[in-house]
Parts: C-alpha cells; sequence; structure tokens
C-alpha cells in the first residue's frame, strides 16, 4: 500500500468530525459512523490522489459507503426475516388428539395383523425392518435359505402394503364424510 498524499490525510483530518456526525445521522450508529469513515480514508488512500480532491468527493465517498452498509444492512434483515418464517412454516405441530388416536389405531391395527404372519415370517421381517439385518445374515441366523428369507418378507411385505392400503382407504373415506358434512352444514345456513 502506498503512503497516503499529505493533503489527502490533511484533508481527512480537518473533515473527520463532520464526517463522522453526517455518517451517524445517516446510519444512525457511532461506532459504524466511526467504520464508515475510516473506510472512506482507506478506499481514497487506495486510488491515485489528484490536486482536484476536495472535501466533497471525501463526504460524496463516505456517503455512498453508507448508503452501500444501509442496503446491506436491509438484506441482511430480509433474509434473516426470510429464514425466521421459513422455519415458522416448518416448525413441528402438535397433532389433535383425533389424529393421534387414529395414528395409534392403525398401528396397533398394523401389529395385530403383523402377529396373523407365521413366527418364522414375522422374525424375518423385524430381524430386517427392525434390527437392519442382511436377509443373508437372517437366513444365517434362522438356519434357512435367503430364498425362504426372501418368501417370508415379501409374505410380511403384502400384509403392509394391504395395511396401508386399507389406511389411505380409511383417510378418503374421512375426509369425504368430513367434506360432505360441512357441505350439507353450510347449505342449512
Amino acid at each position: 500500500m502506498s503512503k497516503p498524499s499529505p493533503s489527502l490525510l490533511n484533508m481527512f483530518l480537518n473533515e473527520r468530525q463532520r464526517l463522522v456526525k453526517r455518517l451517524r445521522q445517516i446510519v444512525g450508529s457511532a461506532s459504524e459512523a466511526e467504520d464508515l469513515a475510516q473506510e472512506t480514508f482507506l478506499k481514497l488512500w487506495q486510488r491515485p490522489t489528484t490536486d482536484a480532491d476536495t472535501p466533497g468527493l471525501l463526504h460524496r465517498t463516505a456517503h455512498n459507503l453508507a448508503l452501500d452498509y444501509l442496503r446491506a444492512q436491509a438484506v441482511r434483515k430480509r433474509h434473516q426475516e426470510h429464514e425466521l418464517h421459513d422455519n415458522a412454516d416448518h416448525a413441528p405441530q402438535t397433532p389433535s388428539p383425533e389424529k393421534l388416536a387414529t395414528t395409534v389405531q392403525q398401528w396397533q391395527r398394523l401389529i395385530a395383523q403383523l402377529d396373523t404372519l407365521p413366527e418364522r415370517a414375522k422374525e424375518v421381517f423385524l430381524l430386517n425392518r427392525v434390527e437392519g439385518e442382511t436377509y443373508t445374515a437372517i437366513a444365517d441366523r434362522l438356519g434357512v435359505s435367503i430364498s425362504t428369507v426372501e418368501k417370508d418378507m415379501m409374505r410380511a411385505m403384502r400384509l403392509c402394503r394391504q395395511w396401508q392400503q386399507q389406511t389411505k382407504d380409511e383417510e378418503e373415506q374421512r375426509v369425504k364424510r368430513y367434506t360432505n358434512n360441512n357441505t350439507t352444514h353450510s347449505q342449512k345456513r
């Protein structure tokens, strides 16, 4: 970095108080105004100086830096508000007691259906889906072929798909009843 010209340094020192005061009015912060004044000096220091440099150049440069600072603050604020808004949209919601009861009933029905599986098929399913065992490891553990493990898993998965379809059908019926009730109710008004 080159040494600042004596005229720039003298001009800055002479105008510094007025410059900081003006910057404080723009940005609303004494410490930011001080920082912007220093930034103004550094910006002008890094460019070649001329005899035509005036206090007006100093103030105009400071003013532009203050506006840049305010724009950056506005962008940061919008970004933070956007993040807060996004986080509020994705905040976990507590399910209603009715939804909780329905979910518990659905899971109980799945467990009851899994209990109808032959013991080995149920064990294969639980070892794979709950404990994360591979088909090979399950076959070794139970002393059966991999083909047998695959067949037992297919049987269990078929049962799960049936449960899933039944649950979906029930939910659609519930929505249909709710919609019909609300339509009927609003027509009576």
